[in-house]
């Protein structure tokens, strides 16, 4: 197979990353996860991939807690996952670095935008962790911010679901299932892909969104070469 893209953004979810045991990180699954990305590595496609932290917090979620404290709570969580990626990476002899939105040297390196790209030059798969480093913004604003700053050509969204619905699927069995979507779709039907900040820095930036079910890891592969699963979003 050939890859449709040379550089890509593939975002994670924290959920994913715990499996069956619904909280905290099962790392025979992300083992599963990192096979592929090996697999487009070897292809010589540049990946950066950006973590949710949902599996350990969710500072939206947090009730009476002041905001901002709970979502840097959950920006640690973020790195928590992105050093569990790492490391799953590197036991599969892939070449990773960890750069967090917040400063903490002595776990990973800044986020430096000039230093991912050339990590993402030589080969090397970049991790981002911490979000965009900010309270109120999600992981996956951080996916549209990351993605528009290095120049990525699309991000690939993995979830729980295979693809983009007019209802949530699990609740209606009728739900229909789209083929592609236009970042208006998502603002104006109010689609639960993802928030209206990053559909819409993906939409000012012009990058495309993927969103696949990461049930079937093989799915990554078969995204970067073009084949059909499940919703873009262009």
């Amino acid at each position: 197979m050939e890859p449709k893209y040379k550089r890509i953004l593939l975002k994670l979810s924290g959920e994913a990353l715990a499996g069956n045991e619904k909280h905290g990180i099962d790392f025979d699954t992300v083992l599963k996860f990192c096979k592929p990305i090996k697999e487009l590595v070897d292809m010589g496609v540049e990946v950066a991939i950006v973590v949710g932290g949902g599996n350990f917090w969710r500072g939206r979620s947090s009730g009476k807690m002041d905001r901002t404290r709970a979502d840097h709570m959950g920006m640690l969580a973020t790195v928590i996952n992105a050093l569990g990626v790492a490391d799953a990476l590197e036991q599969l002899d892939v070449v990773v670095r960890v750069q967090t939105g917040i400063t903490m040297q002595q776990v990973a390196e800044p986020y430096i935008r000039n230093k991912a790209v050339r990590h993402l030059e030589k080969g090397r798969v970049v991790v981002f962790g911490c979000g965009t480093g900010n309270p109120f913004f999600s992981t996956d604003t951080a996916a549209a911010l990351r993605a528009a700053e290095i120049d990525a050509d699309v991000i690939l969204k993995a979830t729980m679901v295979d693809g983009i619905y007019d209802s949530d699927p699990k609740k209606n069995p009728n739900a229909v299932k789209f083929d592609e979507v236009s970042y208006l779709d998502i603002l104006n039907k109010g689609l639960a892909v993802m928030d209206t900040t990053a559909a819409t820095l993906c939409s000012d930036n012009n990058i495309p969104i993927l969103v696949f079910s990461i049930e079937n890891p093989e799915n990554i592969v078969s995204a970067v070469c073009g084949e059909k699963v499940g919703t873009l979003v262009k």
